[in-house]
């Protein structure tokens, strides 16, 4: 049994600490403490050069009770599944604050994306879409771009899922490009919120 990484001890002491100043039982933090779902897979890649790569992708969706859960997809090569368990832990924090009508939830691809093509990361995201197919929808997960995706990643994932169900939903992704029912500001939305945050405090 692998040991928990830092950030998921963090974030489920977090949750402990919550639910004892709020007076709630073990039975709460037990519920709020883990993932309600979790995917990993194994994603083949053959290379441009002609080789075979293996790499490993999770999903986990940490709590769906607020709405369909909600989440960024990165590619990086520390990638560990502890880890995206706590980012989705926080992703339900962070919608649940602002009243959003999500759930949270993260991904990731245990990958260095400046070491691949466009075409070998293309390769990557839709094999890591379409193992995914089950988890994935406007009504059920929602991804986004995070550490070394873009609204290309989102694209290739968009089409891949609609190539599969047979008609084009640009919901199931945001951060798409704006040629594809993107949002205008999407790319500094996280920059100016920290401003806006900042000047606020």
């Amino acid at each position: 049994m692998r040991t928990p990484t830092p950030a998921y001890d963090e974030a489920r002491a977090q949750v402990r600490d919550a639910v004892e100043f709020l007076g709630y039982d073990d039975g709460t933090y037990e519920m709020l403490a883990r993932p309600r779902r979790e995917m990993s897979v194994t994603i083949p890649l053959r290379r441009d050069d002609g080789t075979l790569e293996v790499f490993e992708g999770h999903r986990v969706q940490h709590n769906i009770t607020r709405g369909p859960a909600k989440g960024g997809l990165r590619f990086d090569a520390t990638v560990e599944l502890d880890e995206v368990r706590a980012l989705a832990m926080w992703m339900t924090w962070k919608c649940a604050l602002v009243d959003l009508p999500y759930g949270g939830a993260k991904g990731g691809v245990k990958i260095n994306p400046l070491e691949y093509s466009a075409g070998e990361l293309e390769r990557v995201t839709r094999r890591y879409t379409s193992e995914l197919m089950p988890l994935l929808g406007h009504d059920m997960d929602i991804p986004a771009p995070d550490v070394g995706t873009d609204e290309h990643t989102m694209a290739w994932m968009m089409d891949t899922y609609s190539v599969a169900t047979g008609h084009t939903v640009l919901g199931v992704v945001t951060g798409k490009p704006l040629s594809l029912g993107g949002s205008l500001g999407r790319r500094d939305a996280t920059s100016r919120g920290v401003v806006h945050v900042t000047l606020a405090a």
